[in-house]
Order: C-alpha cells, then structure tokens, then sequence
C-alpha cells in the first residue's frame, strides 16, 4: 500500500446509474437498445448521443447542479436524457406532459430550470408562459420523426442544434463524485397544494434499478415496453434498469390498447409497468388474446383486485404486484411469491398476490405504525408499530437508501414527512403475521361511518368480483344518520349490464354488509391521473359540493 494513494478510500466507487450505460456501451455495443417505430438505436448510438447531449447542455452554459427540464412523451431522447443530463452534471426534473400551462410554469419556476426540452406536440402548453418563466434562459424543440410532427420546422433551437453544440470534445467520465448528489427532481400530482419537488439521489436511483431487476424477472433478452411514463418517478427507475442488464427499449408515445398489442406482438414483448388500470386497458382491448408465452406485467399505483390477477394470469401474463410511492423512487415493496402458494385455491392464492408485501431486495423492511395526531412536533416523534396481527391498521413508513433525500425548497415538508426518522406515506395498512404488509386505504380515502373505519380498497375489489363490472372507485359521501357512507362510481364491461341494485347485493355476499356502499352509481369513465390512477378527490368533491367541508377530526 502507498501511503496517500491506495487508500481504502480509494477503493471505493460512488454509485451512479450512468455506469449503466458505459458498461452496456461496452458489453453490446451493436445490441438494438431502443425501438421507436421504424428507427433503431444500438447501445453505442445510445451512449454517443448521451454524451452529445451533455457536452451540447454545457456549451450552453449549464453547470454543475444546474436543472434541465425535459416535458416529453415516452421517446428516445428521454431516455437519452436520463443520462446525458447528469451526466453534464446537471439535475432531471421530468414534467409531467398533461398538466396545465400554470402548472408547467410552477414546476419550472420552482425548480429553478434554466433549459427546457420540450415535444413540439406539447408547445401549446408552454407558449402562454414561454416569456413569463423565472429562471429558463433556453426552450429547445424536439421533433419527433416517428410522431405527428414529423417534418415540421423549429423555431429557435432544435433537438439537433443542442446535439450539435456536442459534437467536439472529451468524452466525459460516466461518475459521479458523490453519490449522494441530486440526480433528478420528481414532482407530486399536487391534488391537496402545490406539488412538491421529490430528490432523488446517484445512489438510490443506482440501488432501486437493480430491485426492479431483481423483482420484475429482467435479464439481456428483456423487450421492455414503455406503458409507464418516464416522466413518473423517472418511470420507476426503469430507464436506468433495462439499461443496466442490456435490454431493449420499445418507446410508445400514447397508451392505446391497440398500440399496446401491436407492438407486443411485433416485438415479443417480455416486461411492461403500469397502474391497474393500464392493466385493464391492455386486458380488455378489442385486439387483445391470449399469449403463448408469460409477459411480466409489474404493477402499482392502487392494490390490484385479485379478480383482475387472475384474469391476466389466464391470458398468460404474469403479475408483479409492487408498492411505492414518488418519494420512495417508485416501488420499494413487492408481494414476494411464496413456493407453498402454487397449491393454494385461485382466489386464495390472488388474494395473497393483491397484497402489498415486503420491502425489496435493496430496501429497508417497511413498518406500521401507530397513526400520528394531526398536529405533532417531528422532532420529538416516537413511532410505535402496530400489533402484526393483519387486523390493526396503522401507517405505512419507509426509510433508507430507496427513499428521496427531500422536498426541494421545502425543509418544513421534509421534517413532517421524516417525523422520527421514518418517511410517512400517509397510507393505512396492516401488517401480517408473515411480514406482509396490506395497503387498506390511504388516510384520506379511509371512510368513518358511524365511528367504523371502511377501506374503500376493501369494497373496490369486492365491487371488481361483480362479472360486469370493469372499473371501480369507492369514496365515502354525505350521510345524515352515520356522518358518511360509502358510494361506488363503477364502469361496465363491454356488452355487459348490471343494475345497482344487483352490485350491491353482489357486495354484501363478500364482505361485511355495513361495508356495503347504500348506492353504486354507473358512469363511462372515472377520472384519472395521466399514470392512471384514479383521482377519488375529483369524485369526492362533487358529492359534498365542496371537499373541504369533509373534516375528519
């Protein structure tokens, strides 16, 4: 050992997912690494555009932890973001392409960005506040040549003109000095404030890529489909991940059955993510069959019915079920399979799959915990798990290496959300006697009905068994007798019919019959988030007339 020089310290690396694609860059160089309609990328390509851009980022005179927007579908140069700009040492922040021009402004003023990369499909959201945002000193245009755009001219400066400006140079160095360095700013939906920007770090993006490996069954031959927006929680880690283990990308633009399973069938398809009701989108498309071989279909966003695992799993996909939230980068718990379910009855056995489960394989256990006062001081919080009995609900906390480092610019946030140490989900679950862990609800969804807590997810998938039913939500409504009561606002299967009347009864043979909703309300469509989640408050606010009249005490 050289004193000073061979150190321990020395041997150390700092975790980084750009190491990722300098490795694929080097293992498969000529391997297709993404697929975007009639173009082809290879891993060298991939890696070569990367540094492009991050060299073009700095010739634009962004700096080291400086942060680059990028408000773009699921295409090739998102992807290439996920690299290119940290690696120019820059921050991420991916914004969510079906918000309002107010709400774009907010993001990009609050995050501070300085450039801003977006679709030519999506100017019309940004040209109402292009000459009013704080901070953005350059808008660059993309024009995606597999897109409607296709063609069109650029005012300004182009996806080419930022690549160009990185044509010369050094390659830079796929690391990072520290890895507990910001790699991307993920912002809430902000559907009770503002959104609030999630911090993501070098080493927790690098440390949940290889759980999403791990978990969602990847190797070199994994087709991973983009269902899941990589503008959400930086897709889960995804870009990173399929990077990592050299797979290959297959971009979609706009989540459409038939587009779906015609790029599952061109392809072979082996991995796709989405919420529950993507999940519902792919299995009830006209064009949609039976596969003669097991895709992987890793879900979360609201627990899925055990009806429906077993309705994919007959048509040959294999479920995945995941829990986690922005502030956890995604997924930080699955329901891990268990040898001695294979003999279980079906509807048992999906019962135990609609669990949330434990944490992965890169992350802490998750607990429950007694639920705190609606007024605390986080600094003096005590946390106290609740019995694991799979009886008592409690809130589901989280900490470590897979949860944000913080709210950007929002330190009070921070601390209420870390109250004795732990990060709160704000979602109420039990714990079993196995270590699972079962999402009931989120505390505010939670319906209070004559002094009875109801889990409107407990109703939900008691609603999904009905056969005509496709889609459910279940909030709790205005009740002069009990305070409230819950209501179900369902969607029926193609071709089928049922009268409320029918569901309900359906309801009372599977559960509990005060947790009966009194009404089921038939609609079209229930309103969603753009990752597919059901917006419940949207539901709730138009039965109580005005959502803050609903006080919980």
């Amino acid at each position: 050992m050289i004193p000073g020089v061979d150190t321990p310290e020395t041997w150390i690396t700092p975790l980084t997912p750009l190491a990722f694609l300098r490795r694929s860059a080097d293992v498969y160089p000529d391997k297709v690494a993404i697929v975007h309609g009639e173009q082809r990328t290879t891993y060298a390509q991939f890696a070569e555009q990367a540094q492009r851009l991050a060299r073009g980022l700095r010739a634009s005179g962004v700096a080291p932890g400086d942060r680059v927007a990028c408000l773009l579908p699921n295409v090739p140069e998102m992807l290439v973001a996920h690299f290119g700009v940290p690696l120019a040492g820059a921050v991420l922040v991916a914004v969510n392409t079906r918000l309002s021009s107010e709400e774009v402004r907010y993001i990009l003023d609050h995050s501070g960005a300085t450039v801003l990369v977006v679709d030519s499909t999506l100017w019309g959201t940004v040209e109402p506040v292009a000459g009013s945002l704080e901070t953005v000193r350059e808008i660059v245009t993309l024009v995606d040549p597999q897109g409607p755009d296709a063609g069109r001219s650029v005012d300004g400066t182009s996806w080419d003109d930022l690549l160009a400006r990185g044509e010369e140079g050094d390659r830079l160095p796929w690391e990072v000095a520290d890895e507990r360095s910001t790699i991307s700013i993920n912002y809430t939906s902000g559907t009770t404030g503002r959104p609030k920007g999630v911090q993501y770090h070098h080493r927790g993006a690098y440390l949940n890529s290889f759980g999403e490996i791990v978990h969602s069954y990847h190797d070199p031959s994994s087709v991973y489909l983009w269902t899941l927006p990589m503008f959400h929680c930086n897709g889960w880690c995804t870009p990173w991940a399929i990077t990592a283990i050299g797979g290959t990308h297959v971009c979609l633009r706009e989540v459409r059955g038939d587009a779906i399973w015609a790029l599952i069938r061109e392809h072979r398809v082996t991995h796709l993510n989405g919420a529950p009701t993507v999940v519902t989108t792919i299995m009830n498309a006209p064009e949609a069959s039976t596969l003669d071989y097991a895709l992987v279909v890793t879900t979360a966003g609201a627990p899925p019915s055990p009806t429906t695992i077993l309705e994919m799993e007959g048509m040959g996909f294999r479920i995945v079920h995941v829990y986690g939230l922005t502030e956890t980068y995604g997924p930080y718990t699955v329901c891990q399979w268990q040898e001695e379910w294979r003999g279980l009855e079906e509807h048992a056995r999906a019962k135990l799959q609609a669990r949330q489960g434990v944490g992965m394989l890169v992350a802490e256990p998750v607990r429950v915990v007694e639920v705190l006062p609606e007024e605390y001081d986080p600094a003096t919080v005590a946390l106290v798990d609740v019995p694991a009995d799979g009886q008592t609900m409690g809130e589901i906390v989280m900490r470590g290496n897979n949860v944000m480092s913080g709210y950007y610019r929002d330190p009070e946030a921070t601390a209420k959300a870390f109250a004795g140490g732990w990060y709160h989900s704000g979602d109420l679950g039990v714990m079993h006697p196995d270590g699972y862990v079962e999402l009931r609800d989120r505390a505010k969804d939670v319906v209070i009905s004559g002094g009875e807590n109801i889990s409107t997810v407990e109703v939900e998938q008691a609603v999904l068994s009905h056969p005509a039913v496709l889609e459910a939500a279940v909030v709790g409504v205005p009740d002069e007798r009990w305070g409230e009561r819950p209501k179900a606002f369902v969607v029926l299967r193609e071709g089928k019919d049922a009268e409320p009347d029918a569901i309900i009864d359906h309801v009372k043979g599977a559960i509990a019959r005060y947790k009966a909703p009194r009404d089921v309300e038939i609609v079209s469509e229930l309103p969603k988030t753009s990752t597919g989640k059901i917006q419940k408050f949207e539901l709730r606010a138009k039965e109580w007339g005005d959502a803050s009249t609903r006080i919980r005490g």
